[in-house]
């Protein structure tokens, strides 16, 4: 079977299957659709754990002692892989970065192939990112048993680990879900970002969450959220609002989206638009960023916002996560 013909499949799949092993333990972390609410308490509470003020000293440990951990990006990025090289090297491992655009796979190697060279290697954690849809589940279901696959950013569908570090920076602003209303604004029919926000929210019972996009950007019906393409409408009363960057490489001259200027007058959240939101709101943002297209560059260095803090939190995060993983069992 080609590999695109497995991503097609594997894209529609459940991955309970291969996140889980049979004692319902993590294995994988590929999505958060789905994902018990308990377990993600679980990771938030430790993640919280290894949270330390600016100016102290990072948390250590030494659960990733021995193991080396691989990141493979498809895909451009800065925070995410730096986040989780710090992450694991802060839990003891040896990292590998890898720019595959660059490496054998560029010189036609599949994937696969240079999954199991560096298996081979005794790589015992791959952090993938791909524009592709259902890479990590086809890596996740060839390495042995003994090794873990995280994603690290899975086309526009999903990025677990940015959704836990969501969850986790509103947590420690607002505590209890189920009595928070939640705005998702801007692009997010291309925001893997978006769609594991709102997985994550979901799981965790929230009160009202809102999907906010111009009706050229609205997602389709996602279960558990309101599609809203209203600005004003999206943000009144809310307790927290995220807000999301223009996908612009994820499509191409589509009819209807409007230049940068266009884009912040009309879907751009400013302080003065914020005034429609709760009092105490707070403003979220995944970065890069857009000063003046999707966000007011002082609304984001203003008191509501918190979006140093998500980068802050995404270190703990990954450091949850790749700890679950290696305390399960399944590396060794």
């Amino acid at each position: 079977m080609s590999l695109s013909k497995l991503a097609k499949e594997t894209s529609s799949a459940d991955h309970s299957e291969l996140q889980l092993d049979e004692q319902g333990r993590l294995r994988h972390l590929l999505s958060l659709r789905g994902m018990d609410r308990d377990l993600i308490v679980a990771l938030l509470d430790r993640a919280e754990s290894f949270l330390t003020q600016p100016g102290q000293r990072p948390v250590r440990g030494k659960a990733l002692d021995g193991r080396t951990v691989a990141n493979l990006f498809l895909e451009n990025s800065t925070r995410t892989r730096t986040s989780f090289e710090l992450a694991a090297k802060r839990l003891g491992a040896d990292v590998l970065n890898l720019d595959l655009n660059t490496s054998s796979a560029a010189k036609g190697e599949s994937i696969l192939d240079t999954i199991y060279t560096l298996q081979a290697m005794q790589v015992d954690m791959f952090v993938v990112r791909d524009r592709q849809v259902g890479t990590q589940a086809i890596i996740a279901r060839n390495v042995g048993a003994h090794v873990n696959v995280l994603n690290a950013g899975e086309a526009n569908v999903s990025h677990p680990t940015q959704g836990l570090l969501d969850l986790l920076t509103i947590r420690l602003h607002k505590g209890n879900f189920t009595n928070l209303t939640v705005a998702i604004v801007g692009d997010v029919a291309h925001s893997r970002v978006a769609m594991s926000a709102a997985a994550g929210l979901i799981a965790m019972g929230v009160g009202k969450l809102r999907l906010v996009a111009p009706p050229e950007l609205a997602p389709d019906a996602v279960p558990g959220a309101d599609i809203v393409t209203n600005f004003d409408a999206g943000i009144a009363d809310a307790d927290v609002v995220m807000v999301l960057r223009i996908q612009k490489e994820r499509f191409m001259d589509k009819a209807g989206i409007p230049d940068d200027a266009e884009y912040f007058r009309a879907w751009g959240v400013s302080r003065e638009r914020m005034k429609l939101a709760a009092d105490d709101a707070i403003v979220m943002h995944p970065g890069p960023m857009n000063r003046g297209v999707e966000i007011e560059g002082k609304l984001a260095d203003g008191p509501a916002s918190v979006i140093t803090e998500q980068v802050r939190n995404g270190v703990a995060v990954r450091m949850a996560v790749l700890e679950m993983l290696a305390n399960n069992g399944a590396t060794g």
